[in-house]
């Protein structure tokens, strides 16, 4: 049982650990606090952190499973949540002990950092977070409680439009052209080229691109897609397409940069707490902690151990003088706040994740082969570019198959055509059948998804006589 405390301390600590997060040169939005009982965390984790969102019947499951497995005992809660918002919100349980206040409070601001100063976040708008989100639960609620609609009708558009919510663009600091754009520069491309020897040979006839398709080059964005081109939507259904869409839009950063933010908030808590001269009780206490947190998961990756591990032998690379001559010139803090800016998880494990490194950790791969598994490379000289690849097809967004709208008008029928990028990963049928059902919902009209099963090109089709599947030659 670590030391009690009251609102004092916890003030106190906090302003500690604010001067050395100026010190060590962290850049934060103001942070904020909030004290919770388990109860009140298990709230917020159901509702993705938020202190107020829309009804949905998942989020009351997700509750009851959440408040199961931690009345049995089968899983416990977070120290603590953060939010990526402006002014940044944080919450902290009430039973955790003062050491384990004062970790938390220094990890968040590693996040807080971390979430001010990743290009990734710079188009989630943290200033309106809460009150997006609050707009949101207002307008659903208004919908539920509308005779004319009511709450099977929303949840309905609701389950179908939760299904889809990640097939979407994944680089959200490019900015998305409109159709006009693209069939201008569709126009464009297709013009001949003036050729100064013209005079000698034939220039080439001008062949007209075919601007009358829909999409005119194919779509990531399934729900704004279906929002926009599905004239028999009502202007509430768009709506929540709309609302979906923008909330998964907010998550996404976060998805694509766990092992990335996990592990620098756990290395600047620890640079924090090394530094705070804690009396020995905290200090004991702050090492058993620190070291449960970052302690390897058996058969997966622990976010916190593994972004940690890297973060530090960035440091340790580049803090050799003969290595920065080599790569830059940068020191190795130097280096760690420019990767903390310009990277996402896929390209922080690909520039930086060193064979050494994957053979000091143990990385291996492993897959199943009959009712076993069984290790199929490990980070020695043949294996360790298959661990490594193996690693980075599976973070962030990579466990999301990319599908895009190829044609909406599809044997000139109103078919909607979807066509899924195959990375060697067939996708999982059932799953597929339950997701054209939900698209079939919006489309109201036949789905075509064109994949490959077991190495041979598939379409997967809904429509009202339900699902099937024709191979193609």
């Amino acid at each position: 049982m670590g030391r009690s405390y009251d609102l004092r301390d916890l003030e106190y600590w906090d302003a500690r650990i604010r001067e050395k997060v100026e010190e060590f040169g962290l850049r934060c939005f103001p942070q904020e606090f909030e004290i919770c009982d388990h109860h009140e965390m298990l709230a917020y984790m159901a509702y993705s952190g938020m202190p107020s969102h829309y009804p949905h019947w998942s989020y009351g499951k997700a509750y009851e499973k959440l408040k199961t497995l931690y009345d049995y005992g089968v899983r416990g809660l977070p120290y603590e949540m953060v939010i990526n918002s402006n002014p940044t919100l944080a919450y902290l349980m009430r039973d955790n002990s003062l050491c384990l206040q004062i970790l938390t409070i220094a990890h968040v601001y590693g996040h807080n950092d971390f979430f001010r100063n990743n290009f990734n976040f710079r188009t989630t708008r943290p200033e309106f977070t809460l009150s997006t989100f609050k707009a949101h639960a207002d307008r659903v609620r208004a919908y539920m409680e509308d005779p004319s609609i009511g709450a099977q009708a929303v949840e309905a558009v609701l389950d179908a439009a939760h299904a889809l919510a990640l097939q979407c663009r994944r680089n959200l600091a490019v900015r998305k052209r409109t159709e006009e754009e693209i069939r201008e520069d569709l126009r464009e491309r297709s013009r001949p080229r003036t050729d100064p020897f013209r005079s000698i040979h034939k220039p080439p006839e001008f062949e007209e691109p075919d601007l009358r398709k829909v999409p005119p080059e194919p779509d990531e964005d399934l729900l704004l897609f279906l929002r926009d081109h599905n004239p028999y939507l009502a202007e509430w259904e768009k709506d929540l397409l709309t609302i979906v869409h923008e909330e998964a839009q907010y998550f996404i950063p976060q998805i694509e940069t766990k092992i990335m933010n996990e592990g620098w908030a756990t290395y600047w808590h620890k640079q924090i707490l090394d530094s705070l001269e804690l009396p020995q009780d905290l200090h004991l206490e702050y090492l058993v902690r620190h070291n449960q947190v970052v302690q390897p998961h058996p058969g997966g990756i622990n976010p916190y151990h593994l972004g940690l591990a890297i973060w530090n032998d960035i440091r340790r690379r580049y803090d050799d003088p003969e290595f920065r001559r080599e790569h830059g010139g940068r020191t190795g803090l130097e280096e760690m706040f420019a990767t903390r800016e310009a990277d996402r998880d896929a390209s922080f494990l690909r520039r930086h994740l060193t064979p050494e490194l994957i053979r000091e950790l143990d990385l291996f791969e492993y897959s199943p082969k009959g009712e076993d598994l069984v290790v199929s490379a490990v980070g020695n000289e043949e294996g360790w570019r298959q661990v490594k690849e193996t690693l980075i097809r599976n973070v962030g967004m990579g466990t999301v198959p990319v599908i895009k709208v190829h044609d909406a008008d599809f044997h000139g029928n109103r078919t909607l055509l979807l066509v899924h990028w195959h990375d060697g990963r067939d996708l999982l049928l059932e799953y597929a059948e339950r997701t054209l059902e939900f698209v079939y919902r919006l489309w109201q009209r036949e789905v075509v998804l064109e994949t490959m099963i077991e190495g041979r090109r598939t379409h997967l089709i809904y429509n009202d006589r339900g699902f099937a599947s024709r191979t193609l030659k």
